[in-house]
């Protein structure tokens, strides 16, 4: 990258020289800027923090009681001259992109993201730029996403089959985005709807922000009797646990981008899983770089060679810069390891 970048990749995060400020520092700094509330994203450790309105329970929740003031979408705040503005980004609630402009130059970094409409977060919105960091989390064309009803169609139906079976509908998502996500769209007719401890903490927190439907905490008071035919949504951690025992008879299914190859499920050595990512497929990477009217594209975490390499054949300035992002890691169970009752 040239010195005179906009924004720079330094040993600490992405860099905006003119203004001093990083954004998702993997390193304590002076004044962050942050994205979204995933771990990777936002660290501990900075003095002071800026972010979306909606974020700021999240990562407090996560951070303990930091320096950090809110924004809304759209809001421009200027330092040193550049002027910034978060815009949604879609993958999770709270979740921003942020741009970037000094002297008619505009940066965008995206953050994560997905450009479907999840009904739990504010929706994916297209920023004109010159350049383009994007994640490619799932940077490769065997990664292509049903549309969200019809996933949830087939998780209702499965729940309903093992309900009627007299078995327990275990389904794992991240506790934060994720298992908000799963919870919103279940049919409450299916069954109750139980609750890992890590995930009810974190939908608690989002409750005020989403309207969800209602949860019972699984605690030691409540019996194997009263969960059996239901639903629980627990973390990835939670499985293979002597937690997960208590919900005998039961089956699991893992929701996740990675359930796309046969190989990660193995992995996880669930029963199943169901194809469902909070980043873009191959094609909305594309579309959402194409709508920018980028000319040139910076590619973080995730498939970042081949998805470069193609950008560049598509006549893109296109380039690869490492860092300490981990996207939808497989065997990363994220914030959700905390707090498990």
């Amino acid at each position: 990258m040239a010195s005179s970048d906009l924004l720079i990749f330094n040993s600490k995060g992405i860099y905006c020289p003119q203004a001093e400020v990083y954004l998702d520092p993997w390193k304590p700094v002076k004044c962050a800027i942050i994205t979204h509330g995933h771990s990777d994203h936002s660290r501990y450790g900075n003095v002071h923090y800026l972010t979306h309105h909606n974020n700021i329970p999240i990562i407090r929740h996560r951070l303990g009681d930091i320096n950090v003031q809110g924004v809304s979408w759209n809001e421009p705040f200027h330092i040193n001259g550049v002027k910034f503005s978060l815009h949604p980004a879609g993958h999770i609630v709270g979740s921003s992109q942020v741009r970037v402009e000094y002297k008619g130059e505009v940066w965008v970094f995206t953050g994560d993201y997905k450009t479907e409409n999840d009904g739990v977060c504010t929706p994916y919105e297209s920023i004109q730029c010159n350049t383009m960091i994007t994640e490619c989390t799932f940077g490769l064309p065997a990664f292509k996403w049903k549309n969200q009803t019809s996933v949830f169609e087939e998780i209702n139906t499965w729940c309903q089959n093992n309900k009627e079976e007299g078995k327990t509908s275990v389904l794992l998502g991240y506790t934060l985005g994720k298992a908000q996500r799963i919870l919103k769209h279940l049919d409450p007719s299916v069954g109750k709807i139980f609750t890992h401890g890590a995930v009810e903490n974190m939908t608690e927190v989002i409750r005020p922000i989403v309207n969800m439907p209602q949860t019972t905490l699984i605690t030691k008071e409540v019996t194997a009797k009263e969960i059996r035919g239901n639903i629980v949504i627990a973390p990835p951690s939670a499985h293979g646990s002597p937690w997960i025992r208590k919900l005998v008879p039961f089956e699991t299914r893992t929701c996740s981008g990675w359930m796309a190859f046969r190989g990660a499920r193995a992995r996880r050595a669930t029963d199943k899983g169901f194809v469902l990512s909070d980043h873009c497929d191959w094609q909305g990477l594309l579309h959402s770089i194409q709508a920018s009217n980028a000319t040139r594209v910076i590619c973080t975490h995730g498939y970042t060679d081949i998805f470069s390499r193609y950008l560049c054949e598509l006549g893109y300035d296109a380039s690869v810069e490492n860092t300490h992002y981990e996207g939808e890691k497989e065997d990363n169970s994220g914030v959700e390891t905390a707090q498990a009752s």
